[in-house]
């Protein structure tokens, strides 16, 4: 280690024990796994150690949050750190008090894309980072302080990481007290920030964790190696200048991260270890059934709720699969004058089919029995998703969705070659499978008319017309014990409104018409003329009801 880093190391332990010292408050420590946190907790660690006994009398929470979607190699070091941590903790006699802290049911990934159909993440949905992530820990945290009346997060960040954490860090250094910065967090007002390595590089890092024993008994170099595996090249070269890349440049998260284009640390792990092999049926999983690009095809043409929702981009800029209008649009100039644009409009699609729903948890458990059967002993018993989150898709399916033709067990037993574990959920279905698949079969020899339209490839007429049935089958079951049935005229109109359309093409016309209705300025079509669809939702109910 350099003389400058070796002092550095003193500086900061010194100035952690005062910090300890100086107040009653508890410490929660982020813990991740990865290189950062692991050396931030290595100099507390060390720290507190190093002061007498009867000294170290402030608990300092570790909390690490398993979003169960997490790459499956990291995920397995940070568990059984984890349980080190524990055991050398009450060994060396201080507080130091792990805590793996998991999303509550309802914000699960695979209960929100599988079971709600949320579309898998993208830059203007991203929706999986507070549910995943941010809640669990918030949470925790929250009681921290709340029975504390104060805490203090001591966090890895760095200002050499990123750009994005270098603004969150300036945020925090806006300090009352010396080591702390106020939290930029409005919901976390009473929780101090405490960033112990906040100027180091990321070789400072790798210096100080090769050149310092980790004090819970795990080899560092290890670590270094899961980094070293996870680069395209297998190497961690030694740095001898500031253009010399670092192994600290990996960087690991969930494993169905569809944020960047491709996983290339899982990618570069399986690529250059044997042993990691197994892995591939996750990978594979995750390129084939939760890209985002094209995933429109995929997707319901209304919003979760049923409502339309149009979209206008530049003609020739957006070329979205399924119907549009090119239409003449008000719209402001760059110095801000109104001028009439050309501009293609299309509908937002939102959920997932219920078709690719099914596809995508058939898949899902395939992968998982795969990765069961190659992965080695020390894996354990490897799970993708619990039978508590598939119960929970599977009420969301029935309950929610109107879906009483409950197909998950199926699935399960298709994929996994075993009898689906629990129950039949009788009370929520009014017909059994047969009469389900009778009602199909018949909405499907119906024959309507716009089959063989285009935008018909993801949601035929016929499915849409056997759904609409089935939906308003199953809205008037839930109201079957209902002593006073307030509410099921509301409940049968939505469900009417939202599937008074044959076609996308219908429903973009309609949408078209509703905005100009609102607006009170017409749209100019300027071709492709509008085809014939209800005027009101009103009308789509009669002509439905008739």
């Amino acid at each position: 280690m350099t003389q400058s880093l070796e002092k550095r190391v003193d500086v900061i332990l010194k100035n952690t024990q005062d910090l300890y010292l100086s107040d009653e408050l508890p410490w929660v420590i982020g813990y991740s796994g990865g290189k950062d946190s692991t050396a931030t907790l290595q100099l507390v660690w060390n720290a507190i150690v190093g002061l007498p006994v009867e000294q170290r009398t402030k608990p300092v929470y570790v909390i690490s949050t398993d979003t169960l979607v997490e790459n499956p190699v990291v995920s397995i070091w940070v568990g059984n750190s984890l349980k080190a941590m524990e055991e050398a903790a009450q060994a060396q006699k201080i507080l130091v008090k792990p805590r793996q802290l998991k999303p509550i049911l309802r914000d699960r990934f695979w209960v929100n894309l599988i079971g709600k159909g949320y579309p898998a993440p993208r830059p203007k949905f991203r929706w999986c980072t507070s549910r995943l992530k941010i809640s669990a820990s918030t949470r925790f945290i929250t009681e921290v302080a709340d029975k504390h009346g104060e805490a203090i997060l001591v966090l890895g960040s760095r200002k050499a990481e990123s750009a994005a954490r270098d603004k969150v860090l300036q945020r925090y250094e806006k300090s009352t007290r010396e080591l702390l910065s106020r939290n930029s967090d409005a919901g976390l007002d009473r929780v101090w920030i405490y960033t112990p390595v906040s100027s180091w590089t990321s070789d400072d890092i790798w210096e100080f964790l090769i050149d310092y024993p980790n004090p819970w008994g795990y080899d560092n170099k290890e670590l270094f190696h899961i980094y070293r595996g996870a680069t395209p090249d297998a190497e961690c070269p030694l740095v001898v200048d500031k253009s010399t890349p670092s192994c600290g440049d990996s960087r690991f998260g969930c494993f169905v991260c569809t944020m960047v284009s491709e996983d290339k640390s899982m990618q570069a792990m399986i690529q250059n270890d044997e042993e990691k092999r197994w892995m591939k049926p996750l990978l594979d999983f995750r390129n084939n059934y939760l890209k985002t690009d094209g995933d429109r095809v995929y997707r319901e043409f209304t919003r979760m709720t049923g409502q339309l929702t149009l979209h206008d981009a530049e003609v020739g800029n957006e070329n979205p699969i399924g119907p549009s209008r090119e239409i003449v649009m008000d719209k402001l100039s760059k110095d801000g004058k109104p001028e009439k644009k050309l501009r293609s409009v299309f509908l937002v699609h939102g959920p997932y089919t219920q078709e690719r729903r099914q596809e995508i948890l058939r898949a899902l458990l395939l992968a998982q029995e795969q990765v069961r059967s190659e992965a080695p002993p020390q894996v354990g018993k490897f799970e993708l998703i619990s039978m508590e989150e598939l119960e929970e898709i599977r009420r969301i399916w029935v309950n929610e969705k109107h879906e009483f033709e409950d197909t998950l067990p199926g699935i399960f037993e298709s994929a996994v070659h075993r009898p689906y574990p629990n129950p039949d959920l009788d009370e929520a279905t009014p017909f059994r499978p047969g009469d389900v698949r009778l009602l199909k079969e018949v909405c499907e020899q119906e024959g309507v008319e716009g089959a063989e339209t285009p935008d018909a490839a993801a949601l035929s007429p016929q499915f849409l017309h056997f759904r609409l049935l089935r939906d308003l089958l199953h809205v008037q079951h839930n109201y079957r014990s209902a002593i006073r049935r307030v509410g099921l005229v509301d409940d049968l109109e939505k469900t009417l409104v939202r599937g008074s359309f044959e076609t996308e093409s219908e429903a973009l016309d309609f949408a078209i018409r509703s905005r100009n209705s609102d607006s009170g300025s017409d749209f100019i079509v300027a071709q492709d003329s509008l085809s014939l669809a209800p005027e009101t939702p009103s009308q789509a109910i009669e002509e439905l009801e008739q």
